[in-house]
């Protein structure tokens, strides 16, 4: 089964913004993107509690002949959202329409996916936090009662038009869920959080997607690419095809651990999984700021990076090694940031439990 329709700025997720992957892809490496990810439960390693879930209720749907309620996904990106929802599609044995939030402008845009959608459709609607508020409220009675009220002409003579829609499933993908309305969050049946991926998790889909690109590997040698994945299967996924090019050009071609560890150092991917921004933001905490709270928007202006993308993106891992903490007053790096630096921590540095 394959996406059969794809909306203008469909699949954001697939837009990293960490730097060692931020280089253009040509259309065949999205391809390989594309040829990693698996499309069946069973073959979706990790988030164990998710797939449980999922089985029981995707199994009672089929069994009652009835579309899945609709889906909720949310966190960090990168964890696969994405594929989750394709494998979803794929379990049901139907069409699975793709689209994201910003890519829905007006409501005209929303009623006409939601009217060339066919009976039991996933459709999937990425980055569904920043969906227009207009946009939303179409939304409503589509996800509750499978209808679409459209209002036609202006002033005195307009009208309304109520037209019933197929029963579909709708799954949502967002990295911000407080940033969902109440009554948005309330219309899905179910919600799932996905948690970053150990690192023998992201070791099994290391070796799983060797062994799919053809490219020799041994366990040591995906572990290594594991312990630096930051718990996330896409970026895993690409520093394995960066050391696998590594390879080609330096050595034989096979990875070994010495072969990835060389590759990564060179990458310029710590053994903690941080990349340059990622040390230039505990940097700039540490050094320019002197170990003080920082707002945002000051960090992100003092390390060129969108606010964002520096919330979205950096923050979670950082947050989680202990490396950075969220106060009152704005972001601080730790003693731990300072050790990880090499840098004398002040007495003011915050203590801060991680990961490593």
């Amino acid at each position: 089964m394959s996406t059969v329709w794809e909306a203008p700025g469909a699949g954001r997720e697939d837009e990293s913004p960490e730097r060692l992957v931020a280089a253009e892809f040509t259309e065949d490496d999205l391809e390989i993107d594309r040829s990693l990810r698996p499309t069946r439960l069973e073959d979706y390693l990790g988030q164990q509690r998710v797939k449980e879930n999922l089985s029981v209720l995707i199994l009672a749907a089929r069994q009652r002949a009835e579309p899945l309620d609709h889906v909720l996904l949310s966190g960090p990106p990168g964890l696969g959202k994405t594929t989750l929802a394709a494998v979803i599609a794929h379990e049901l044995d139907v069409r699975l329409k793709t689209t994201s939030g910003p890519a829905i402008e007006r409501p005209g845009d929303l009623a006409a996916i939601l009217t060339n959608l066919e009976p039991d459709d996933v459709l999937f609607i990425d980055e569904i936090h920043r969906l227009n508020r207009v946009v939303e409220e179409v939304l409503y009675p589509a996800m509750e009662d499978f209808t679409l009220d459209i209002v036609i002409g202006k002033g005195p003579a307009a009208r309304s038009i109520r037209l019933d829609l197929p029963r579909f499933t709708l799954v949502g993908a967002t990295t911000r869920t407080g940033l969902l309305t109440g009554p948005l969050r309330d219309r899905f049946g179910m919600a799932f959080r996905l948690d970053y991926y150990t690192p023998e998790e992201l070791c099994s889909i290391v070796e799983r997607s060797a062994g799919i690109l053809g490219v020799a590997i041994d366990h040591e040698g995906a572990a290594e690419i594991a312990r630096r994945g930051r718990g996330t299967p896409r970026l895993a996924n690409r520093l394995l095809k960066r050391v696998r090019d590594y390879a080609q050009v330096r050595h034989s071609g096979g990875i070994t651990e010495d072969v990835a560890a060389e590759a990564l150092s060179f990458f310029e991917v710590d053994h903690a999984g941080l990349d340059w921004m990622d040390v230039k933001i505990l940097t700039t905490l540490a050094e320019t700021f002197g170990g003080r709270a920082v707002g945002l928007n000051t960090l992100a202006s003092a390390t060129g990076e969108e606010p964002d993308t520096l919330e979205d993106v950096y923050e979670p891992y950082l947050l989680q090694l202990g490396l950075l903490v969220r106060t009152p007053k704005g972001r601080q790096a730790t003693a731990r940031a300072y050790e990880h630096l090499g840098l004398q921590a002040p007495d003011t540095a915050p203590k801060q439990s991680g990961l490593f």
